[in-house]
Order: C-alpha cells, then sequence, then structure tokens
C-alpha cells in the first residue's frame, strides 16, 4: 500500500476508534462484547484481513504499516483489536508462513473478509511460552489423523470457526521438536470449547478452554501438507516474533491514550485551589510516560523495519515486546497515581486501562521469555553453557 493509500486508512481508523468505540468503552466491559454493528464495521472497513496479502483479498500491510495501523487500535479497549487480532496475527499467520497454497486460497479470503474467525491453538495447562512440555497428541490412523488433549486460555475461541490446534506428532522427538499444526473447523466431532474466562480486563475479548476428545482430521489437516508434520513449533515461532511486534505497537497506542488521559485530567483537577498540572511532582510523573511512549513508538518502528527488511526477526520483536508491554504497564499505573482516588474507581478510563494493559507482559510469550530470547541472541553459546 503506497503512503497516501495508507494514511487514508489510517484516518478512517482513528475516526472510526476515537467517534464510535471510545464511546463504548464502558459498556463493552460491563456486558463483555463488542456490538454486533461494532464487528460488521470492522468487516467493511477490512481490519479483519490487514495483514494477509491482497492475492488472498485481505489490505497487504507490510510489518511497518502494521505498526502504525496496530496504534491507532491500541487507542481505545483491546477487545476491539482481539476482535480480529488472531485472524492478521498469530492464527492467520500460520497459514501465511506455513500453509499449503491450497490452503492460503481455502482460507485466507475469508479469515481477510471476516467471514471465518480463525484461532491459535497452542497454550495448554502445563505449556504456554515454551511448549516444550506440549501433551496434545496426534497420531495416524488410516489416512487420517486422531487427535487428544486440552488448550487454555484461547482467544476468539468461542466464536472461532477454525483452531490451529499444535499437537505433538513424534513423542520420541525432544523438546520443541516432533509437533505440528492441525486445522481443525468448528463443529468437528469431538471439538468442544468451555465456558468464557472471567478475566481480570479486556472484557470483551474472549478467551477458553478447548477440549479436543478423539477429534478425527483428514491428512490435508495439517498445515504445510507431509512438509508440516513434525515442523509445527518452527511455524510458531515465525508467528510469534510476528505478533510481538504488533502487540508491541498495541501497548503504544494504549500508552498515548494514557498519556491523553493523565494530561487532560492534569489540567482540569484542582486541589488546594490550584492546578495540579503546576504540581512538579505531578509533572515528574507526566514527563516519564510521555518519556516512556516517545522510547516505545521509537523501538516498535525500528523493529518492524528490521522485520520487513529481514535483519532481525527474533531480538528486535522481543526488545520491542518486553519493554513496551512494561512500559504501557508503567504509564497506566502513573495514570491512575495522577488521577488519585478518582482512578480507583470503576468507570474512569485510566482503572479500565490499568486492569487491561497487565496482559500484556504475560501473552504470547512473558516478559521472562522475552529476556532469554534476547539475551541469548546477545550472548550466543555462552548463554547456554
Amino acid at each position: 500500500m503506497d503512503a497516501s493509500d495508507l494514511d487514508d486508512v489510517l484516518a478512517s481508523v482513528r475516526e472510526f476508534v476515537r467517534e464510535e468505540v471510545v464511546p463504548l468503552e464502558e459498556s463493552i466491559d460491563t456486558d463483555d462484547a463488542i456490538p454486533a454493528r461494532i464487528v460488521e464495521q470492522c468487516k467493511s472497513m477490512g481490519l479483519y484481513g490487514f495483514t494477509i496479502p491482497e492475492e488472498y483479498d485481505g489490505l497487504g500491510l507490510t510489518v511497518a504499516q502494521e505498526v502504525e495501523m496496530a496504534m491507532e487500535l491500541g487507542w481505545t479497549t483491546p477487545a476491539l483489536r482481539s476482535l480480529f487480532g488472531t485472524n492478521n496475527g498469530i492464527a492467520g499467520h500460520v497459514l501465511m508462513e506455513g500453509g499449503t497454497e491450497q490452503q492460503k486460497k481455502s482460507w485466507l479470503p475469508r479469515l481477510a473478509s471476516g467471514e471465518v474467525t480463525a484461532s491459535f491453538g497452542l497454550t495448554e495447562a502445563e505449556a504456554g511460552s515454551d511448549p516444550s512440555t506440549l501433551t496434545t497428541t496426534a497420531r495416524r490412523d488410516g489416512d487420517g489423523w486422531v487427535i487428544n488433549g486440552s488448550k487454555r486460555y484461547i482467544t476468539n475461541a468461542p466464536v472461532a470457526d477454525v483452531i490451529m490446534v499444535f499437537a505433538r506428532t513424534n513423542p520420541d522427538a525432544p523438546g520443541n521438536r516432533g509437533i505440528s499444526t492441525f486445522l481443525v473447523p468448528a463443529g468437528t466431532e469431538g471439538l468442544s470449547t468451555g465456558p468464557r474466562d472471567h478475566k481480570m480486563g479486556q472484557f470483551g475479548a474472549w478467551t477458553s478452554d478447548v477440549h479436543l476428545d478423539d477429534v478425527r482430521v483428514p491428512a490435508d489437516a495439517v498445515v504445510g501438507g507431509d512438509a508440516g508434520i513434525d515442523n509445527g513449533f518452527r511455524i510458531a515461532a515465525r508467528c510469534l516474533a510476528h505478533g510481538r511486534v504488533h502487540i508491541a505497537a498495541v501497548c503504544v497506542g494504549m500508552a498515548a491514550r494514557l498519556v491523553h488521559e493523565t494530561v487532560e485530567y492534569a489540567k482540569s483537577r484542582e486541589a488546594g485551589g490550584k492546578s495540579i498540572a503546576t504540581f512538579q511532582l505531578v509533572q515528574g510523573m507526566v514527563a516519564d510516560s510521555v518519556t516512556d511512549l516517545h522510547a516505545g513508538r521509537a523501538l516498535v518502528r525500528e523493529a518492524a523495519r528490521a522485520f520487513d527488511a529481514g535483519t532481525d526477526k527474533v531480538a528486535g520483536p522481543a526488545a520491542a515486546k518486553y519493554f513496551c508491554s512494561e512500559m504501557v504497564g508503567r504509564v497506566a499505573d502513573r495514570a491512575v497515581q495522577v488521577h488519585g482516588g478518582a482512578g480507583y474507581m470503576r468507570g474512569v478510563a485510566v482503572e479500565r486501562f490499568y486492569r487491561d494493559a497487565r496482559l500484556f507482559r504475560i501473552y504470547e510469550g512473558t516478559s521472562q521469555i522475552q529476556q532469554v530470547i534476547i539475551a541469548r541472541d546477545a550472548l550466543g553459546a555462552a548463554a547456554r553453557g
């Protein structure tokens, strides 16, 4: 997409987010649901497929363009982005990175239009950021496969039309080897989802457990066909690296909103007959948050540039996700502090964002996993002893 077209798209998204979604944030949090009309608007705007290549009916944004979109989306409740985040991110990228041409043609246009919602089924009770202890299994049975196991905290699982299920296909392979990815459509016999999780924050973004009890799928359900057998984690790692840049950009967008809320409140709130904006300790918190925001935005844009160039698809995404997810937590904490008692009250934006921000340090690789990735990239073999 050329620069002028991208500017038009970003302007449309910015207007949609701020005029249509922001006024609904409190009701989305209370109802734990995005209104149907907002979902349909997202589909009509192409938001379900902005990273999907144009040849499969998506917008085909580069990563550098995608992060600009993600920063706009971060201005409001992360539940909005979650509607289509799996299609554009970790689930859709499973097909983009590892799918056969037939799988891409069959699924990607429907993901891009929003006709189909996909989920990424990797996490388990004992296997999350590190999949080496993954216990879901898939065994050959005739000309197909039979899958057994359970997944936990799977985004969009309650509404998913297809789940990208990671299962161990070679029980003798060590660690994260011997894992394959399977396309499992909703309605497949033996596939079920648990009740929606009741989370600390990010209400309106639905997650649940996924159960697979003797789920039978055909041979062509393996992502990548025969070449994809036992290579699922390699695909997952590439998808997660891309997703980390995206999540970092969302955190920057949220930090921008929090800085806005902090500044506006400081300018309007009075204490002791004076605006609290005149208090130097308040100014210090504002300065720290503005500085964090600038640093995060610059890091995300550089990580996206390097990702597109192919010069850094490991440490850069990890550093961006690590810094920005931690950064937005600090900015949210200061926003609540500047608001004082009001910042602890339901119905105040910074209280909701404070709860929402906490998850970013956990999913798509915890901060501690990012530290390991960054350090091992820098230290090389020395890090492994």
